[in-house]
């Protein structure tokens, strides 16, 4: 490499900017993470226009092109049908589960007075323990363990009030972060061709062809992986809830249609989604019959590790070009790593990966056997 007075005028900035983020590293955190707090609606608004460009472009495509309107009202009629129909689908699924739920609480509820009527009755049949307690309760130091109850409900009734406070603080703040990136997403989706036009006006006044064609190539190849990924995911969330629900219409479960639904939504959150549906579902036929509810437990264990090892892989593996090997690699690394958004983020990153060597890999033997040749 040549080094000109350019090159080491570079490479002089990236060791001295190196050793600041170093050296400084507690306050360049602090930083970023002001700067990622402050642009979290957008990075949200980004992220949502993402997901809804997904159906928005199916409506664009199979539905609103078929009549002659202009440009203008059929993207805000797609943006209008795109938002109802997330919400439609949300609005369904609460519905459907909600209202059992609260059936299912009101039940287990009305029965605790019997249940605490036979726990009674049973110890007051035990001579031996009801003499234990009420000789505890003579002994017990009433005045001061009544004064220590008072101080701590005094001190605790000040942390409840600080957490009320914090609580409600971060409930506006999240709602008006929710409401920024909403409308960022919005404008967003009015205007991608446009956005895109810019961005790649900008790519190719400053960046070389060669790199930047690379750089095309890599985000395109990104954007179909995602895409892949998230069509793919719904579908297997949708192939759990139904398995789910003949499943427990073939064991005599309660609530099957409910649970299913529920289930399959939960599937759209990785690990803790499973554990949301199932104690919810768990609870719901626990005031029918407990036995059941256990047995329910023991069927979605089953039925998870299934979806895990077979369904998923294959279902969101085929659909993004990643064998099922790799995507149950990817899930257990990036998830040990970063958690729930890892797994989220983690296989079409894979998927990325996987695919752009394989056509490296491809490019480069085609081109030593043509050299052979």
């Amino acid at each position: 490499m040549k080094l000109d007075k350019r090159t080491c005028l570079n490479i002089g900035v990236t060791v001295f900017l190196l050793y600041l983020v170093i050296h400084y590293w507690s306050r360049a955190a602090s930083v970023a993470g002001l700067v990622l707090g402050a642009a979290m609606p957008l990075i949200l608004g980004c992220g949502i226009a993402y997901l809804l460009n997904i159906v928005m472009t199916g409506l664009e495509k199979y539905l609103l092109d078929r009549g002659k309107m202009p440009f203008m009202v059929k993207r805000t009629l797609a943006i209008l049908l795109s938002f109802l129909t997330v919400l439609l689908i949300i609005f369904l699924i609460i519905r459907f589960v909600v209202p059992e739920l609260i059936t299912c609480i009101r039940l287990l509820v009305s029965e605790i007075p019997g249940m605490l009527e036979d726990l009674f009755a049973k110890l007051g049949e035990n001579s031996e323990l009801m003499s234990w307690i009420e000789n505890q309760l003579f002994n017990f130091d009433w005045e001061k363990n009544i004064n220590n109850i008072v101080s701590v409900i005094l001190n605790g009734f000040s942390n409840v009030m600080g957490s009320f406070i914090n609580v409600i603080s971060r409930t506006i703040s999240a709602t008006v972060t929710v409401g920024v990136a909403f409308i960022f997403s919005i404008y967003l989706l009015i205007g991608k061709e446009k956005l895109l036009r810019q961005l790649d006006t900008l790519g190719r006044t400053y960046i070389k062809d060669k790199i930047y064609t690379k750089i095309l190539h890599v985000l395109g190849t990104m954007n179909d992986c995602f895409h892949s990924y998230i069509v793919g995911q719904c579908t297997e969330a949708v192939i759990l809830g139904v398995l789910c629900m003949i499943g427990m219409r073939i064991f005599g479960f309660p609530y099957a249609a409910s649970i299913g639904s529920l289930i399959g939504f939960t599937a759209l959150i990785p690990v803790a989604g499973a554990y949301i549906g199932a104690a919810t579902g768990f609870v719901m036929i626990l005031a029918v019959s407990p036995l059941k509810a256990i047995l329910f437990i023991v069927y979605i264990v089953v039925l998870q590790q299934l979806e895990s090892n077979l369904i998923y892989p294959r279902v969101v593996g085929a659909s993004i070009g990643l064998p099922g090997l790799w995507v149950l690699a990817t899930i257990t690394v990036f998830g040990g790593i970063l958690g729930i958004g890892g797994m989220l983020i983690g296989v079409p990153l894979a998927a990325t990966a996987y695919r752009l060597i394989k056509e490296d890999v491809s490019r480069k033997n085609a081109g030593n056997d043509s050299k052979k040749g």
